[in-house]
């Protein structure tokens, strides 16, 4: 792993490090720079000096969570999806895959219900099905919700519901800078689906299409005369989108409310969230960051003593 992917990982607890450097006795931190000294200590507290000013942050690599809290098993959807194990695969129910993104990715991120995929790869699924693939290299089909990022020194984020409803969907930033605010459709669409967008399958709404991919028009599609923000307003449909998930898009002008910008996060995507959930999930995280920082403390005082 490089310097940089080092820093990386240990910037999010540049402020940590900024204290034990400050706080360390005179006497132990003479022993800690005067040789011999121990060449991983050396580069570890050459880190520590560096990241504490924090300007590297937003250069970062960004860590992606995704979380499956819905009953049944979901099979994620990325694209691209270099960094995000291929494009996709099988999240059981109550499982969680952690990825890594560098910063420049641009893409999107969905879920995809009742698939059935082969040994190779090939296979189909009810909603959300990108051809034929396992791993996804195209956009799926409609309707799917989609959380979409662009990462920059400042990264752009929303949830959105444009090309319609599969899954309840949310997007959480976690030690970023500025809006970070959380992106999404907690609530369940399929319940409240007006019976002209519902696709139903067994008896059940298994997913709400837009009114654009119903009617075809321009109205509701945002284009010809309507291919702006000023004639291009919310409608029935979009009102009905936007009341039940106020954080995402429900039609393509929908910017101001739903569209977030952050600076140097990692994101935790969460299918079928609760508001229960999401701070279970963000304490777990917390935990987890506990728990290192106690073996960094660890490793630090067996270096120091010895």
């Amino acid at each position: 792993m490089s310097t940089k992917s080092h820093a990386c990982i240990l910037t999010s607890y540049h402020i940590f490090f900024h204290f034990i450097v400050h706080n360390l006795s005179p006497t132990s931190l003479t022993m800690a720079i005067t040789p011999p000294f121990s060449s991983s200590l050396h580069v570890l507290l050459l880190w520590i000096l560096l990241l504490s000013s924090g300007h590297i942050l937003s250069d970062c690599a960004r860590v992606f969570t995704i979380i499956n809290d819905c009953d049944e098993t979901i099979w994620p959807a990325i694209t691209p999806g270099d960094s995000f194990g291929g494009g996709g695969y099988a999240l059981r129910a109550k499982e969680s895959k952690v990825h890594t993104a560098p910063v420049g990715w641009s893409g999107r991120i969905w879920g995809r219900t009742k698939c059935n995929f082969d040994s190779n790869g090939n296979g189909t699924c009810l909603t959300g099905r990108c051809g034929s693939s396992l791993q996804c290299s195209a956009s799926g089909a409609t309707p799917s919700t989609l959380a979409e990022f662009t990462l920059t020194t400042q990264d752009w984020y929303d949830v959105s519901l444009v090309d319609g409803f599969n899954l309840p969907v949310s997007v959480k930033p976690v030690n970023g800078k500025g809006n970070c605010s959380i992106a999404g459709c907690v609530g369940d669409l399929r319940q409240n689906c007006p019976p002209e967008l519902s696709v139903k399958a067994g008896g059940k709404v298994v997913a709400c299409r837009s009114a654009c991919d119903v009617f075809n028009t321009d109205e509701y599609c945002c284009r010809g005369i309507y291919g702006n923000p000023v004639t291009c307003q919310p409608t029935y449909y979009s009102k009905k989108f936007k009341s039940a998930c106020p954080t995402s898009y429900s039609y393509a002008y929908d910017d101001p409310t739903s569209i977030f910008t952050c600076s140097g996060a990692d994101y935790t995507i969460t299918f079928c969230a609760s508001k229960y959930f999401s701070s279970f999930s963000y304490f777990l995280l917390t935990f987890r960051k506990i728990v290192f920082i106690f073996k960094l403390v660890s490793f630090l005082h067996g270096v120091l003593v010895n």
